[in-house]
């Protein structure tokens, strides 16, 4: 099934979107070109404010479980997983360079408080492409590495029951599940779906048991079944680098696009083609982003 709705487009003028997220009625995203992380006016979408400037490039966000409700950012450049503090500070919530020192990607925070994001393995985009890993951070901020040979470890989203993780690699083109224990430990790895020629950057699961992922080569997003059937499409004009399900009823496709031309496209004077876009969904955003 193919989408036939046009996506909206509801801001535009952003440098390089990623890791949209649904909280508490606003859209947050991350601003990998201009190093902040902004979130969407509470009743205007299509105006944003600053939440904090993350100079090393911020990257996967979620949230701490309430009653504390605190916000996680991954720093992508100087592997640290930073933590917002209720008067705005930002705090290392976990050094991650113990691990890697490579850039780390995306990140999910399941309903427990564990924290899953992956480091790349190289410096993207100059470096020599080599595998990442995957960690897991607990709500004290301890950080372990529960998986390796992850071929760019990119979007990550967590099933409804805390039961599985999803991992997109891009250059593996497949989305790659694992078993979540009670600990937050990670086993049974296998592939979720094969994607063929499909790229996965950020990803979102809804309802039905579905995953949304975004494609920044292919330019669109795609909503696949476990197996890889395709369920639906829409096609973009630029690159599409993440996806969230979100809006009062969780059935809104948020993308936020980029045209990209590989390190022209991440330089600080680099034209700024990037865009939020919405469009409706079939079901809605379930687990975790």
């Amino acid at each position: 099934m193919s989408a036939t709705t046009e996506p909206t487009v509801l801001i535009t003028g952003l440098a390089l979107g990623e890791s949209p997220r649904w909280y508490d009625g606003r859209l947050y995203f991350s601003d990998m070109g201009t190093s902040e992380l902004r979130a969407t006016n509470e009743n205007d979408i299509t105006t944003t404010e600053l939440i904090a400037a993350i100079p090393t490039m911020p990257m996967g966000t979620g949230w701490l479980p309430e009653p504390d409700g605190r916000l996680l950012i991954v720093s992508s450049r100087d592997a640290k997983l930073l933590r917002r503090e209720p008067d705005g500070t930002l705090v290392t919530h976990a050094d991650l360079a113990v691990l890697s020192k490579f850039p780390w990607s995306d990140m999910v925070v399941d309903g427990r408080g564990n924290a899953y994001t992956g480091s790349i393995g190289f410096d993207f985009p100059f470096g020599e492409p080599a595998t990442g890993i995957v960690a897991l951070i607990t709500p004290d901020g301890t950080a372990t590495q529960q998986a390796d040979g992850i071929e760019f470890s990119n979007g990550m989203a967590v099933t409804p029951d805390n039961r599985t993780l999803i991992v997109a690699e891009s250059y593996g083109q497949r989305l790659t599940a694992f078993d979540i224990a009670g600990d937050g430990g990670l086993s049974g790895r296998r592939v979720w779906a094969d994607l063929g020629d499909g790229v996965p950057d950020g990803i979102c699961v809804d309802t039905d048991g579905a995953v949304w992922y975004a494609d920044v080569p292919n330019q669109h997003v795609v909503r696949v079944a476990e197996g890889g059937e395709v369920l639906q499409t829409v096609k973009l004009d630029r690159g599409a680098f993440a996806c969230v399900l979100g809006g009062p009823d969780r059935q809104t496709l948020y993308i936020v696009a980029a045209e990209f031309n590989g390190a022209a496209s991440m330089a600080p004077d680099a034209p700024r083609t990037g865009q939020l876009l919405a469009v409706p969904a079939p079901a809605p955003g379930a687990g975790w982003p």
